[in-house]
């Protein structure tokens, strides 16, 4: 298993302080190893990031909710997601992962949902769990009985491969890191367009994360901004951003996530669209008071 570099050491606050109740839609929480085991066979192992650290972060950001959400490392046991939500407090939600919709019974899914639990994530075929029609019918059915969101993981190329899978979908569907698309075909991407497509239906989101990794000119990231603001132009109430803190998987030094923030500014281009992004919509699609 490769070592992964950790989160950056030494986060700034961005250039100016967000809105109040500010929400990062997605952050994961590793360790520590000994209270939370690796599970066996997990794809990849993330240097320790408590959520100790990731509320630190938060206030150094101006950030006053968040979503932690399950990463594969755990895969169905979700004790470091409801140990983090209880540490939090109510201004916090989950998104497990939707392993624990086939592996769980109801009882366990319940206590998920008491604790702040909202969604379910499908992850990338790549990191090791994998459902067939079937079982991923089953879990669609039973995040339709709770009332909460699906959340999509692309793949390293893109949505267009997983498109059929949730392209029928009717409940809320929130697609992870502007779909993967490719910053260099800009428009021509299949992918954004794709993506553009399902904004339009009414219940489809996306997420604006995954800024460092998308670009390829690195920072200052300038490649990114037209896939986000195509995102943005196609369902302004509908966008969330994150942060995607300790940033897993990164061979290269993840980023300092006070400069993420100040990236978002740039895709918003005003204060009404970011209020939007920032509080509003995470407000909607994840419960929050207004």
């Amino acid at each position: 298993m490769p070592d992964y570099l950790p989160f950056h050491p030494h986060p700034t606050a961005p250039s100016r302080r967000p809105p109040a109740r500010s929400c990062d839609s997605q952050f994961h929480v590793f360790g520590p190893a000994e209270r939370y085991p690796v599970r066996p066979g997990a794809a990849y192992e993330m240097p320790s990031a408590t959520i100790d650290v990731a509320l630190r972060l938060h206030r150094t950001l101006g950030i006053e909710r968040g979503v932690i959400v399950q990463a594969t490392t755990y895969g169905a046991d979700h004790q470091v997601v409801l140990d983090g939500l209880a540490a939090a407090g109510p201004g916090y939600r989950g998104c497990a992962n939707a392993a624990v919709l086939l592996e769980r019974d109801d009882a366990y899914l319940a206590r998920l949902h008491d604790a702040g639990v909202r969604g379910a994530r499908f992850t990338r075929q790549g990191l090791g769990i994998v459902m067939d029609q079937a079982a991923f019918d089953r879990a669609v059915a039973r995040i339709r009985e709770l009332g909460w969101y699906a959340k999509f993981q692309p793949e390293p190329d893109g949505i267009m491969a997983q498109a059929a899978q949730f392209d029928a979908l009717d409940i809320p569907v929130l697609i992870d890191h502007m779909g993967r698309a490719d910053p260099a075909r800009g428009a021509a991407d299949p992918g954004l367009r794709k993506l553009v497509e399902l904004l339009g239906r009414g219940n489809f989101w996306v997420m604006l994360s995954l800024t460092e990794k998308l670009s390829r000119q690195g920072y200052p990231w300038d490649d990114v901004v037209p896939v986000a603001r195509a995102c943005i132009e196609a369902a302004p109430d509908r966008v969330v951003w994150g942060s995607d803190w300790p940033h897993p998987v990164s061979v290269k030094q993840p980023p300092d996530e006070g400069r993420l923030v100040d990236q978002l500014y740039r895709y918003a281009g005003d204060d009404a669209t970011l209020r939007k992004i920032l509080v509003d919509n995470p407000a909607n699609l994840f419960g929050f008071d207004a």
